[in-house]
């Protein structure tokens, strides 16, 4: 017996589930999916999240710069893919893993280099300076800590779009970081929540290691971006009309909702079967 439903839409309705309904439906379809993909990334992330924690141990601003760049560089590609799976479960989209992996690292990953490098100096000297804090022989202002906090925010904020955007579309620097600023401002409130939950959820990780590095390998990178992406996904759609573009360009992604006849009588047959003969009817 399954936990979740695995139809792809109301039986009689021909569409997409909606709300818990969806968010549970996706988990069960693409668990497996984004798990493994997820195993990729933090393969490809594990040179700057061993170089920034090296940093932190030897107090060494350097090291954390070097990882900033070095890692960073490799880690990008990864973080845009795992985007790049994230969002095609979102919109059913087609393909196996391989595939749609190495069509995603092809795309992406000369352009996901750049945002790799600043994203992760910028993290990477953010996570040096609450090692500073927790080293410090007084406790910072509140002050203090408040610019860290916002800051922090604004990072997650950027992000939660930016990546979204270098993903679905080949826009100059300049275009996407304008985008990002303006779908921002117009859902601030919406953006602002998923930054928050992004920040408690490392913040959560970073407190409770090292034990918290088994999640890694359970949710890791990929829980926190797949529920911001869901939050996000129908705003995102109707603002740069995302599936409408990709349909126009790549018809044969275009997903397919059974209505209420063909979803019931492919239940039935999953349900019941072929039924054997009767022996009596075979010696006749």
């Amino acid at each position: 017996m399954k936990l979740f439903s695995a139809y792809s839409g109301t039986p009689g309705s021909g569409h997409r589930l909606t709300g818990l309904s969806r968010f549970t439906e996706l988990l069960e379809r693409d668990f497996k999916r984004l798990y493994l993909v997820n195993l990729l990334t933090l393969l490809l992330c594990l040179p700057y999240l061993l170089g920034a924690a090296y940093a932190v141990l030897s107090s060494s601003l350097l090291v954390m710069l070097a990882a900033g760049i070095l890692g960073g560089a490799l880690a990008g590609p990864a973080i845009a893919c795992l985007y790049d799976a994230v969002l095609r479960s979102l919109r059913d989209a087609k393909g196996s893993i391989s595939e749609n992996y190495r069509r995603a690292w092809t795309q992406n990953a000369r352009s996901a280099v750049l945002p790799g490098i600043i994203f992760g100096t910028v993290l990477g000297i953010d996570l040096f300076m609450f090692a500073l804090f927790l080293w410090a022989s007084s406790a910072p202002g509140i002050g203090t800590v408040l610019i860290y906090i916002l800051g922090l925010l604004l990072v997650f904020l950027i992000m939660t779009i930016f990546w979204p955007l270098l993903v679905l579309f080949d826009q100059p620097l300049r275009d996407r970081l304008r985008n990002c600023l303006l779908f921002s401002v117009k859902y601030f409130w919406k953006m602002l929540g998923c930054a928050l939950l992004q920040l408690i959820y490392w913040a959560v990780f970073i407190v409770l290691l090292p034990w918290s590095s088994v999640i890694l390998l359970l949710t890791g990178f990929w829980f926190i971006i797949f529920l911001t992406c869901f939050l996000l996904y129908d705003t995102l759609n109707e603002t740069f009309s995302i599936e409408e573009k990709i349909a126009q360009a790549y018809p044969e992604q275009v997903p397919f909702y059974e209505d209420d006849e063909t979803w019931l009588k492919r239940k039935m047959i999953s349900e019941d079967g072929p039924k054997p003969e009767r022996k009596d009817d075979e010696e006749e």
